[in-house]
């Protein structure tokens, strides 16, 4: 059945760094019977001159007849048929690395073949001694970038999210941000984008930055400004200067040669040494260090290349030339505290990796990424594509080859193939006879579902039709024998996956019981470094990477902006750091990647072969079911999803059920805190016909309580289905939704802004000292044992050795009333102007006011005079609503309750408990151009 076509390299490609890939010219694509018919013509109309008018018949026949042959046999066996044949591009790759066969005795003797373990060296020394245990950091960098858009500051912003490195951006300015809190430092590795302001730095700011460092084992990695270190000018003159306060000299404007990482040196744990470059590297200008001081070592090491003194076979002696690095590490040994310092950004493929490494290094092991990698290589589509550009016996075989080559690279490998059965033998003779190879083989691969007719599922609402997809895609596997035991399956364009398609989830659980997906989309197919997974439903959601294959492309001669871009991906780009940044890698491939000119299988042959060959990090497949299960041990923070607005993400609408819509969402959220006033605010809002509050809860009653809690993982058609639906061109309603609980809730802030990133905020505060005594009474009247064994001050003044109870009931009524710390993290997301904050006691004694400024501040039309539907009760003691029949309609009976008076020595106690948080509020509200409520100017005033 298998035949193998004559395989030729078909194009060239730029020599690699790092390691020679050796491409071959091929010649154009030619028909055999194109050259007979040549031949034919040339002895038959040229060269025969006498020739009858019968012969001139009988030739212009034949050429019709090897047309139509040519044309049909393009049509039916495809642009990749034996009489087309195309040289798919082979695997070239020479590694570099060491150890090399003159290098081996001596890396083997020296150690080097160890993988460092980062989180055994001192940061003050080259030794194996523990950190000391006293000293506290957090997992966190402190960036100094020259400004918030400056190029290369933000490509060290995207390096560490990448790698899921937490850290806090400044622009360095008059003072330094505070580098402890209590005994613990804040930040575990200090990285200037400019070096030079480092050096430059004021002393005062440079001794305490150093002081920490020394103290709590910090180290600085700083990158030499660019002053056209990118140049291409060989002609540019050399400079060079000393660093200022450092024995380093920096030279600009140089070429090198014989780049190579050292394998000395006690940084490298994700890269390994090896020779980057061989010979002279005339591509380009470099700024380079040199220095002679024995408390510097090299990271990387070249040596100067002068054209006018080296001759193009670079025979001179190496006495002619200077040793020079691109990266010095500063041991620590004169000041205490270790430096690692680049005189070049990212140009350069290898310094990215390097600067992971120092980060791992200079953090003792905090920021080492896991050097256990995991791959699986999805194919979609697999029986899924137009005739001509499907899989015939030989790429079938082929493909086998390849997963017996990657399955030397990688333990356990195996291609995990996707199908829709409605397509199986819908190419032409030669396709479906591969289609057919596939299900012999099928023992070779893992298999998953797709829908059978590759129809996307968020198309329809009809869980009946999904279902019945689904079952006729297992039948057909069932008849054909596939191995289906993964759990895993994938829908069609990622459709209904995120956002999130209820019944899909419903349709999948029920027909093949699917534990693990993977999609691109969440939370945005870009940037792809964000890429993260979910749990939904108990199905558990992978991010997905793409490779740069797609569908369309198939012929390495026609890969989008050409080979060399694809190559430069492989080499040292986009997909190698893949593996470098992310520990799990979920790959999207289709079916036409493994015909064709099989740029799949070349695809990441190479890039496995380059990632060996350059890195320490050993990669392994699992089936998607353990490495779901991986995933969420190794990053639990992700278990909980986080629901966007699909109306923000063209591509999340588009694959967006069309019967839902974002006006189903709220306009906005009044948030709290409990016991302020806002379930006065929310009844007098509904009077306004223009405004509509979320349908009543159950559980919760007027409140949904949907972004903390449990209830966020019921999902977004479970928030939507709380408000009421409306047509396209109906008057505008403004929605909003009332939880008092939004105020001090962790992720709440968070979680709003995702889904309603354009919602007013609106918070009511009071005295903060009567609100704690209000949560007290309130729980009180509400039975609850702990407030009810004990006073009020005995709940306020527990500390950390008391019962869990007490302290639980201490913090919900201390809390929400460090008002300041709690707003700052809604800003942290809502622009200021996003913001308005009612005085309690205002809203209580002139609600009229309160409501019109309201109004106006949330865009109401048409606006109501309050004055018209609120009278003051004087039995109550605030104002009440006015009925249709002009009764007055107050709250119940749990509001507006009357308490017994707040002793003194509690009263005490809060004063002194809230008034830094009350200075802070002020402080806060200033700098947001708030008004001051009148109860914190008296507060304030009292000090």
């Amino acid at each position: 059945m298998f035949a193998d076509l004559p395989l030729k390299d078909q194009s060239s490609s730029p020599l690699l760094l790092g390691g020679e890939l050796k491409f071959k010219k091929t010649s154009p694509l030619s028909s055999t019977s194109g050259r007979l018919w040549n031949q034919y013509y040339h002895r038959r109309f040229i060269h025969s001159t006498g020739t009858s008018i019968r012969y001139g018949l009988m030739g212009s026949v034949t050429i019709t007849v090897i047309i139509i042959l040519i044309v049909t046999s393009y049509l039916f066996y495809g642009p990749s048929s034996p009489t087309l044949a195309r040289t798919p591009p082979q695997v070239d790759f020479r590694c570099h690395s060491f150890p090399t066969a003159k290098h081996r005795f001596y890396h083997h003797l020296r150690g080097y073949h160890r993988v460092h373990d980062h989180s055994s060296f001192n940061s003050q020394s080259n030794l194996s001694s523990k950190v000391s245990p006293e000293i506290h950091l957090d997992s966190k960098v402190l960036l100094f970038v020259e400004s918030r858009y400056s190029h290369f500051g933000r490509l060290l912003i995207e390096c560490l999210e990448a790698i899921r490195i937490k850290f806090k951006l400044e622009i360095l300015g008059k003072n330094l941000p505070m580098l402890t809190n209590s005994d613990k430092g804040r930040f575990a590795v200090i990285i200037f984008e400019n070096l030079e302001k480092y050096l430059y730095m004021h002393k005062w700011n440079r001794d305490i930055l150093d002081k920490y460092c020394r103290e709590y084992n910090v180290g600085i990695i700083g990158f030499y400004p660019s002053n056209n270190m990118n140049s291409h000018d060989s002609k540019r003159s050399e400079e060079s200067y000393t660093l200022k306060g450092f024995p380093v000299e920096v030279i600009e404007g140089v070429q090198i040669s014989n780049y190579h990482i050292r394998m000395e040196s006690p940084i490298l744990r994700i890269a390994k040494a090896g020779y980057l470059h061989h010979g002279p590297l005339t591509s380009r200008n470099f700024t380079v260090f040199r220095t002679n001081d024995s408390n510097y070592e090299y990271l990387t090491q070249a040596l100067i290349y002068d054209p006018e003194l080296v001759n193009q076979n670079d025979s001179s002696p190496p006495s002619s030339r200077e040793v020079v690095s691109t990266i010095v590490q500063d041991r620590g040994t004169i000041d205490g505290i270790q430096r690692v310092l680049f005189s070049t950004g990212f140009d350069f493929w290898v310094h990215q990796m390097l600067f992971l490494d120092a980060l791992s290094y200079l953090s003792h092991g905090k920021f080492s990424r896991p050097l256990r990698g995991y791959i699986v290589i999805d194919i979609d589509d697999i029986f899924v594509g137009e005739p001509g550009i499907r899989l015939k016996p030989p790429d079938v075989k082929a493909l086998i080859k390849t997963q017996e080559r990657l399955r030397a690279m990688i333990p356990g490998f195996r291609f995990n193939l996707g199908f829709s059965g409605k397509y199986f033998h819908r190419g032409n003779r030669d396709e479906d006879l591969g289609d057919d190879a596939l299900i012999e083989n099928a023992n070779n691969f893992w298999w998953f579902c797709h829908m059978w007719g590759h129809s996307q599922p968020h198309l329809t609402d009809n869980l009946t039709i999904l279902e019945a997809q689904f079952q006729a895609n297992k039948d057909f596997a069932e008849q054909n024998k596939l191995p289906l035991s993964s759990g895993y399956s994938i829908a069609p364009h990622h459709s209904g996956v995120y956002p999130v398609h209820e019944p899909l989830y419903e349709a999948w659980k029920k027909v093949w019981d699917i534990k693990v997906t993977s999609t691109e989309e969440y939370p945005h197919l870009r940037p792809d470094r964000l890429r993260r997974g979910f749990i939904h439903r108990g199905i558990m959601v992978l991010p997905r990477r793409t490779c740069g294959l797609y569908t369309h492309t198939i012929f390495i001669d026609k890969y989008p902006d050409g080979r060399k871009r694809l190559d430069n991906s492989i080499f040292g780009g986009d997909l190698f750091y893949s593996f470098v940044f992310n520990q799990f890698n979920v790959f999207m491939t289709h079916m036409s990647n493994y015909g064709n000119d099989r740029l799949g299988a070349y695809t990441f042959e190479s890039v496995i072969s380059f990632l060996k060959c350059w890195t320490n990090i050993q990669l392994e497949t699992i089936p998607p079911l353990e490495l779901a299960t991986k995933y969420f041990q190794t990053y639990p923070g992700e278990v909980d999803p986080v629901w966007m607005n699909p109306c923000k993400d063209k591509r999340h609408l588009s694959i967006w059920s069309a019967n839902k819509s974002c006006k189903r969402l709220p306009d906005f959220l009044i948030i709290g805190p409990q016991k302020t006033g806002t379930t006065a605010l929310y009844s007098f809002l509904l009077m306004h016909p223009s405004i509509q509050s979320s349908y009543p809860s159950p559980k919760t009653f007027e409140e949904v309580q949907f972004f903390n809690g449990k209830n966020y993982n019921e999902g977004l058609d479970w928030y939507m289905n709380f408000f009421p639906e409306f047509k396209e061109n109906s008057t505008k309603i403004y929605l909003f939704d009332k939880s008092a609980t939004y105020f001090d809730g962790e992720l709440v802030p968070m979680r709003a802004y995702s889904l309603l990133p354009d919602a007013k905020i609106v918070t009511i505060l009071i005295n903060p000292i009567k609100r704690a005594y209000s949560w007290y009474q309130h729980v009180c009247a509400h039975q609850d044992p702990v407030a009810l064994n004990h006073s009020f001050f005995e709940v306020i003044s527990a500390n950390e050795e008391s019962p869990k109870p007490l302290r639980d009931l201490r913090n919900r009524c201390l809390n929400p009333g460090c008002y300041a710390n709690l707003l700052e993290k809604w800003i942290n997301f809502y622009s200021p102007r996003n913001l308005t904050i009612i005085d309690g006691d205002e809203l209580k004694v002139d609600p009229v006011s309160i409501l019109n400024r309201l109004q106006k501040f949330l865009g109401i039309e048409p606006i109501l005079d309050y004055g018209d539907y609120l009278r003051y009760d004087s039995q109550k003691g605030f104002f009440c609503m006015i009925g249709p029949k002009n009764e007055t309609k107050c709250l119940g009976r749990g509001k507006g309750r009357t308490y017994p008076p707040l002793d003194q020595e509690s009263e005490k106690y809060l004063h002194k408990f809230y008034l830094p948080y009350n200075v802070a509020l002020s402080k806060l509200l200033n700098r947001i151009n708030q008004p001051l409520p009148q109860w914190l100017e008296e507060e304030l005033s009292a000090i």
